[in-house]
């Protein structure tokens, strides 16, 4: 059981180390100036395609859930993400983005029965200042705007993961997944439009493989990955596991854009990964899941260990 859990982590925190890698692959290969353009192509082609595969459509409430799930996790979120890389030097917009899994586990808290414990808010804490060690720098200015772009991010996004992880989907995983980043690209089309104006007449050979990457290995996989380990996991947890993304590109970085990384900054990455470990090493506290596993090992134990005898009685005896 352990270690069906240490695998799911590690599966699920492939997900933002892979969202680690698009601040290199946006400066290195896509046009500059088009952030929204980016968010859409990067949703929506990854959504339809996931849908060709799956071919499976919403049914009854999930319509609506879908469309909600999109905007929160897909559509709302790129779209503040990309305001706020625009008017915030990136170290401060991770800074601020990473409050999202103190939100998380406040949301947790109020729709999902999980306790707010004081170890989860100082390992939220000291991931907070991990990330501003790793990334922030001291003449990083701020920008209003720019703020609250990055909390309104931070909010929606653990908005998103705490009611994906309320409203668990019976479709496939990657039906579900295929429907919001429809639904997040199709919320994003408009906008993008409006902001940027049609895509670019001429796209390179590298433009097109950023966009492709962008929208196969960072949407359709990625995505699938993280709403995987939301329904595996607690949202409190996956939320921390977004910590990588900071990481992840600072050592990217250093490895392929030469930049050299301080003391403090040494520092910072250890703490964050210091809270990561934590974060996945606290016992789950809620009495919903320890309803849901209780339930599980119940029906286990019906349907799996016990045998009905011939006189009608039922005995745990084991199956051979």
């Amino acid at each position: 059981m352990l270690s069906n859990r240490v695998g799911i982590i590690l599966v699920t925190a492939l997900a933002p180390a892979i969202w680690g890698t698009t601040y290199l692959v946006t400066t290195e290969l896509l046009p500059p100036d088009r952030p929204l353009l980016a968010a859409l192509l990067r949703a929506l082609p990854a959504g339809l395609l996931l849908l060709a595969v799956t071919r499976r459509l919403p049914h009854g409430v999930w319509w609506w859930r879908a469309l909600v799930l999109g905007a929160l996790n897909i559509g709302a979120f790129l779209a503040l993400l990309f305001v706020a890389a625009y008017r915030l030097p990136g170290g401060v917009a991770a800074t601020v983005g990473a409050v999202q899994p103190l939100l998380a586990a406040a949301l947790s808290a109020g729709l999902l029965g999980e306790r707010l414990t004081p170890r989860t808010m100082v390992t939220g804490l000291a991931g907070l200042a991990g990330v501003s060690l790793l990334v922030l720098r001291a003449d990083a200015r701020l920008d209003a705007v720019g703020v609250a772009a990055a909390l309104g991010g931070a909010l929606v996004m653990a908005t998103g993961v705490v009611l994906a992880k309320r409203w668990t989907s019976p479709a496939p995983l990657l039906a579900t997944t295929g429907w919001q980043l429809v639904a997040g690209g199709l919320l994003l089309l408009p906008v993008a439009l409006l902001v940027e104006g049609p895509p670019p007449a001429v796209l390179t050979g590298a433009n097109l493989a950023g966009y492709a990457y962008l929208s196969i290995v960072g949407a359709a996989l990625a995505y699938a990955l993280w709403f995987r380990g939301i329904r595996a996991l607690t949202p409190t947890g996956v939320s921390f596991l977004g910590l990588l993304s900071p990481v992840v590109a600072t050592a990217l970085g250093l490895a392929v854009l030469g930049e050299e990384l301080n003391a403090l900054q040494a520092v910072g990455g250890l703490v964050v990964l210091g809270a990561l470990v934590s974060a996945q090493t606290t016992r789950r506290t809620s009495k919903r899941y320890d309803k849901e596993e209780s339930d599980l090992a119940h029906h286990r134990l019906r349907s799996g260990t016990e045998r009905r005898m011939p006189d009608g009685d039922s005995s745990a005896v084991p199956r051979p």
